[in-house]
């Protein structure tokens, strides 16, 4: 498995200092949310047409990879339904050209549960279309267990309206926990078939009081998430996603991304 980090837990640094702290704490990849303020990923400065080919080289040379490109696409909301399909396309362009696998997308809510069967089959064609417009490219789009497709069960019921093979999950381990109460287990289990990606946290306390801390001081354990993707022979990213750009008051990126690495490794190691 490999470890990496999203640039949501460092929203105040550049492009530059961005590779350069991955490469001195050790890790492996960066997952792009936002850069230097730009949270559009064909807009953020790295990825212009007269900045990507410099971008790619520098990857190379600090032997660096993308692991995921983080759009904000959401198929919810019928009247954003177009719109959002042109987003995910020119992210699907964008990891192409990057040598990217993976672009990640939302469900994203179901703002009316009456309707409930009505949207989950919008969503389905939202991720079809964006499916079938990966095929051949080498991407494959994710939805993120997140909102209300974060249990295992609401994201079996939409994955049995989609029919492209580029389609699959990002597995974020806290939100299940946090937002619904179901373990860790019970969300894999239903999902584990599709998992491609992860987004790794801790929280504390119990549903509906649990919360989001620091890496190693809650009640999630690292050591249980890795023993169930290894036993699917996961071979993908550990990705930590620290939500500093969404809340400032967070630990900061210096702190955390060292905790992280050290925390993730020291499990991975006990395992083995």
């Amino acid at each position: 498995m490999k470890i990496s980090f999203s640039t949501l837990a460092c929203p105040k640094w550049d492009w530059n200092m961005i590779l350069d702290e991955a490469c001195r704490l050790g890790y492996d990849g960066i997952e792009i949310r936002g850069i230097e303020g730009e949270m559009n990923l064909v807009c953020m400065r790295p990825f212009l047409p007269e900045n990507i080919d410099q971008t790619i080289k520098v990857l190379k040379e600090k032997n660096l990879e993308i692991c995921c490109l983080d759009t904000s696409c959401n198929f919810h909301e019928k009247e954003n339904f177009e719109k959002v399909l042109k987003e995910g396309k020119k992210a699907i362009d964008l990891a192409q050209k990057l040598n990217c696998k993976y672009i990640r997308v939302f469900g994203d809510k179901i703002p009316d549960k009456n309707n409930e069967d009505e949207i989950i089959t919008q969503i389905a064609a939202g991720l079809n279309e964006l499916g079938n417009y990966a095929e051949g490219k080498g991407v494959t789009v994710l939805i993120e267990s997140h909102g209300d497709f974060s249990t295992g069960g609401m994201l079996q019921k939409l994955l049995q309206q989609v029919s492209s093979k580029q389609v699959e999950i990002l597995w974020d381990v806290a939100n299940a926990y946090i937002d619904f109460g179901e373990s860790l287990k019970d969300t894999f289990d239903k999902i584990s078939g599709h998992i491609k990606h992860t987004h790794m946290k801790d929280a504390k306390g119990k549903y509906p009081s649990a919360e989001l801390c620091m890496v190693g001081k809650g009640d999630l354990s690292f050591i249980e998430m890795i023993s169930l993707l290894n036993s699917i022979g996961y071979d993908g990213w550990l990705s930590l996603e620290w939500e500093k750009w969404w809340h400032p008051k967070l630990e900061e990126p210096e702190i955390v991304l060292d905790v992280y690495i050290h925390h993730i490794n020291k499990s991975l190691a006990s395992l083995n």
